[in-house]
């Protein structure tokens, strides 16, 4: 195992699914994976979460809401209809391939078995990009946050349902607990996000000519 995935370095990790299959697509598959986020957040994890689920000893709680005994803490996070990001914050040595080996797993079983299918469904292995600043990590979190409006799937990030902007933006508490970025105030967050929301579009446009 690297030792990259140390306590306290932050990472922005991604995937996509398999020939671009739009697996998020259903709000109710979108729901699982946050919850799959959450449940095997955890270092004592009870079994498949299916079985939690079924048993009713697992309740699901916000993912950037604060909790004992977490593997990583949550910066933001966004749920596309065919990939996911997410910032993190490792808080336990060497357990990030496990974690999201877990994550994965899980849903692809929940997703075979809802649809009937059989295969893999990640493209490939999931990728983990350190985040080495402050200023990155700001740049980074505004990034996965207008995912959804650089797509053109919403006008505003706000919209977007499975994202963590919706907390940052109505929810006081978030910049307050979520100490590691380095804007506290929600307007100023706010501005500091959205205005970058037509550059993006723009840089997506270039990107995409230059690979047609």
């Amino acid at each position: 195992m690297s030792n990259k995935y140390l306590m306290n370095n932050f990472f922005h990790l991604f995937n996509k699914s398999i020939s671009n299959f739009r697996i998020f697509q259903n709000r109710d598959n979108s729901q699982r994976f946050i919850e799959l986020l959450d449940y095997y957040n955890n270092k004592t994890v009870l079994g498949r979460f299916s079985e939690a689920k079924r048993k009713k000893i697992y309740r699901y709680q916000n993912l950037l809401t604060f909790k004992p005994n977490r593997l990583v803490k949550f910066i933001s996070y966004c749920i596309m209809p065919d990939h996911y990001h997410l910032l993190i914050k490792i808080l336990e040595n060497n357990i990030l391939s496990k974690y999201l080996s877990d994550i994965e797993n899980g849903f692809s079983r929940f997703f075979n078995l809802k649809f009937n299918r059989k295969g893999p469904l990640w493209q490939s292995r999931f990728k983990a990009v350190r985040v080495r600043s402050d200023e990155q990590l700001l740049h980074v979190s505004r990034y996965i946050h207008i995912n959804p409006t650089t797509s053109n799937l919403v006008n505003k990030p706000e919209q977007w349902y499975f994202s963590s902007y919706r907390d940052f933006i109505y929810d006081s508490n978030v910049l307050k607990n979520i100490t590691e970025i380095s804007i506290s105030n929600i307007k100023s967050f706010k501005k500091f996000t959205e205005n970058q929301i037509d550059y993006q579009k723009t840089l997506k446009k270039i990107k995409k000519l230059a690979f047609d």
